[in-house]
């Protein structure tokens, strides 16, 4: 008797048995969401359909995915292009941040990615200490060009001075 609820395309290749499943999940070394894949009945019937990692690949399983893909492909597109405008209007601002440093210029401390998130936050700009590329930590006073990662075809460069706060230049002066 066959089992109605698995049922699906089970086709020969050679002596082997192949099944069509689209999957519902990204499962790793197998493929991402929403790919076709063709695999054993056994590794299907015992691990991706039961743990809903797939599912049959009918032909309005496969409509829908392409459906749903597309629409994913329009917030892409759209949520790229509103990156690349803050990317413009991050690159045209500089940052200016306070830090406790000595005579020579060395900072006590170090200005961190989260330091120039948070300074960019501030001002306005939705950037996260993640999008902030820096080599290391800035140990010095001056002025850094840093890298913003935004998205992977979305990159600009912010100015960042490090300038020592108040209290520290009064009493250098003094």
């Amino acid at each position: 008797m066959p089992n109605k609820r698995h049922q699906h395309a089970e086709t020969k290749v050679g002596t082997r048995s192949i099944i069509e499943l689209l999957l519902a999940e990204e499962v790793p070394s197998l493929g991402k969401q929403g790919e076709i894949v063709r695999v054993r009945p056994g590794y299907a019937r015992n691990y991706l359909l039961p743990y809903g990692l797939a599912t049959v690949a009918t032909e309005a399983n496969k409509r829908r995915v392409e459906k749903h893909r597309i629409a994913q492909e329009g917030v892409r597109a759209d949520k790229i292009k509103r990156m690349q405008e803050l990317a413009v209007t991050v690159s045209k601002y500089s940052v200016t941040l306070e830090a406790n440093a000595t005579a020579e210029g060395h900072l006590y401390g170090s200005i961190l990615a989260a330091d120039i998130s948070k300074a960019l936050k501030a001002a306005g700009f939705p950037i996260e200490s993640d999008h902030v590329r820096l080599d290391g930590p800035l140990k010095e006073l001056g002025m850094y060009t840093v890298k913003l990662h935004m998205a992977a075809e979305v990159e600009t460069e912010v100015k960042v001075w490090v300038v020592p706060t108040a209290a520290t230049s009064a009493a250098a002066k003094a």
